[in-house]
């Protein structure tokens, strides 16, 4: 199946039945071999609002499917990720679409139905695996701690249901080991933004944001400027003529085209701009305004942009060309000149 074949699937919304539609719509994505960011985001647009009328057998051919797709729209794998195990386990176990991220989320929200899934994963982090077996038996694992309470859990923890003293012990030993796995997750958590930004993303775009954030938040524009242009592949002229406007209209389709989401493009417009945001109106316009702004509609602004960086440097090089014409063209007139004098002589 082609991807115009995809695209047709798409736009016949009204007919058929939300169950043969969400089936077919995955099964035609999942057949395209390089399928591009739109037709991703088409079969998002097309598939999340039906989630919710489909069945549950629907839901875990979906899940199958997708498991096996490389290019699979990391927003519907989240969704199905969320579902019971029976369910999202082809996801928890096979999918490159779940981030290590991602799947710490999954085990603090699902605990072990979806921990031992994910036990199953090849490659997997050894953070993670680690986390998963201090959530099967937290007796085994010992996680130093500075505080009283910890350097208990480590004297009580290594102890079984043979050993145990008494049954008191052993469930401190249990619940303090577990809230030791718990705050690990936590952690991890915290920085997982971190973390993603240093690995260069292409459907993510972090390395990109980190470069925009942190120039932006040094408060000289031309460090932005430059790491703007960069980011857009323009010249540095024309990034800066973009923040010179008074609004932040082409900043806004910039960071849109970049695929940013709203909370990244605000902090770097605020950043930029702060006297535009006074109030929390202007938040909520700036969210309405980026919400409303259609990602193609923005790629097509920067493809202006690039287009008139080009037209500068053509306009640039003309200047000697036309010197070196002018003279030509004028040698020739004064050689024709004399050669009409010659004549009339």
């Amino acid at each position: 199946m082609s991807s115009s074949d995809f695209r047709q699937i798409a736009v016949r919304k009204d007919s058929g039945k939300a169950e043969r539609l969400f089936r077919a719509a995955v099964s035609a994505f999942c057949s395209l071999t390089r399928p591009s960011r739109r037709e991703i985001g088409q079969l998002e647009d097309l598939t999340l609002p039906l989630f919710n009328d489909v069945s549950v057998e629907s839901r875990r051919y979906v899940a199958a499917a997708l498991s096996e797709c490389e290019y699979a729209p990391a927003a519907l794998v989240r969704r199905l990720c969320e579902e019971p195990v029976d369910i999202a386990a082809p996801l928890l176990i096979r999918s490159r679409a779940v981030t290590d991220i991602d799947l710490i989320a999954l085990i603090g929200r699902h605990g072990l139905p979806h921990a031992r899934a994910i036990a199953r994963r090849k490659g997997l982090n050894p953070t993670i695996a680690d986390l998963i077996r201090a959530l099967e038996r937290p007796t085994l694992v010992r996680v130093r701690e500075p505080d009283a309470n910890a350097a208990a859990a480590d004297k009580i923890a290594p102890l079984s249901t043979e050993t145990a003293a008494d049954e008191p012990a052993r469930e401190q030993a249990l619940g303090i080991a577990a809230e030791n796995a718990r705050r690990r997750l936590r952690s991890m958590m915290r920085t997982g933004d971190e973390a993603a930004a240093t690995n260069a993303d292409p459907f993510t775009g972090a390395d990109t944001y980190v470069k925009l954030r942190e120039t932006a938040l040094t408060g000289n524009a031309a460090f932005f400027q430059t790491a703007l242009a960069d980011a857009l592949d323009i010249d540095f002229s024309t990034a800066r003529s973009l923040i010179a406007n008074q609004n932040y209209a082409s900043l806004l389709a910039a960071l849109r085209s970049l695929d940013l989401s709203e909370d990244r493009a605000f902090l770097i417009t605020v950043a930029v701009y702060p006297s535009q945001f006074p109030h929390p109106q202007a938040i909520r316009a700036f969210l309405d305004r980026y919400r409303l702004l259609h990602r193609e509609a923005a790629v097509d602004k920067v493809r202006l942009w690039k287009a008139e960086t080009v037209a500068r440097v053509v306009r640039d090089a003309m200047p000697a060309n036309s010197d070196s014409r002018t003279a030509s063209n004028s040698d020739d007139a004064e050689a024709s000149s004399g050669l009409r004098a010659s004549s009339r002589k």
